[in-house]
């Protein structure tokens, strides 16, 4: 009776263990997550391991990617056929950093001999061999826009046509009087209705005043207004030469004519016929033979 007590407490311990181990193997089952959690079929039956060779070159396959395509790349590849040998590798295209292609360099043209320089082409009636004549920076350029014929044509007819606006009094006792002066000489001149007959100083216009050029000009204002053979020129004379005289008489025509019709002032001005010529000669001046003329100088 004695020993019977004794081995009971002998097999506690022993059973007290077993139970503690199950209950831990209990709670890291159900601690793991669902999706690592093996079946108890699983657990109780043993799977056979797969060959240990194959896991680890599928793990260097992926961690190693680069190794095992330039393994691959190195080694030959067999035909298809079954016959071997190598297949000979394409050329590839070489690629940047960015995966970019290469474009191949544009055909360069080879050049001409000569084509830098320019065609000098000389024209006929031009000596090439002349030396070039300096470029005068004062010389004035002449006007491209020139005014075609026609208008200049237009413009001369227009200033020869009489003006028809002209309105003078010929009455029996009618006198237009004026003074017209050129250079130093001075034309006193008297307009009267007649027949168009020119008297200076006590002669014909023919005798005073032979040239055809100063006879035409002393015409120009009565012809203009068209009264060239309805009134009759007296005039007297002084001073300057026969140019001058003349020049004084037609500025003394012209006045005289304003006088009879004052609305003829723009036509007789824009003809030039009621301007002042100014003009005159330069004073001879003392140690000179003229007004500019030197003696000539000796230096010895």
């Amino acid at each position: 009776m004695a020993d019977e007590p004794a081995e009971q407490t002998d097999e506690q311990p022993q059973d007290t263990s077993a139970v503690a181990e199950q209950s831990a193997a209990e709670d890291a089952v159900s601690e793991a997550p669902a999706e690592e959690q093996v079946p108890e079929s699983s657990v109780e039956e043993p799977v056979a391991a797969e060959p240990a060779t194959d896991e680890p070159v599928a793990e260097e396959q992926t961690a190693e990617g680069p190794v095992a395509e330039e393994s691959v790349a190195d080694e030959p590849v067999a035909d298809e056929s079954g016959s071997g040998e190598p297949i000979a590798e394409e050329p590839v295209a070489e690629q940047d950093e960015e995966g970019i292609e290469e474009e191949p360099a544009p055909r360069v043209k080879p050049s001409v001999p000569g084509a830098h320089l320019e065609v000098d082409i000389v024209p006929e009636g031009v000596d090439p061999l002349a030396p070039e004549q300096p470029v005068d920076p004062y010389a004035i350029e002449e006007y491209e826009e020139a005014q075609p014929e026609e208008e200049e044509q237009e413009d001369r007819d227009e200033l020869v046509q009489p003006i028809a606006t002209a309105a003078i009094d010929l009455a029996a006792g009618a006198r237009y009087r004026a003074t017209g002066k050129r250079k130093t000489a001075i034309a006193r001149v008297i307009l009267r209705p007649g027949t168009g007959t020119y008297l200076v100083n006590g002669r014909a216009l023919e005798e005073h005043f032979p040239r055809m050029t100063l006879q035409r000009n002393i015409r120009q204002p009565l012809e203009t207004v068209g009264y060239e053979e309805r009134m009759d020129v007296v005039a007297r004379l002084h001073g300057g030469g026969i140019s001058a005289q003349a020049g004084a008489l037609r500025h003394g025509i012209s006045r005289a004519l304003l006088e009879a019709d004052p609305n003829l002032r723009g036509e007789l001005k824009r003809r030039g016929f009621l301007t002042r010529d100014s003009r005159a000669k330069e004073r001879k001046k003392a140690g000179l033979k003229k007004a500019r003329k030197r003696p000539q100088f000796s230096k010895r």
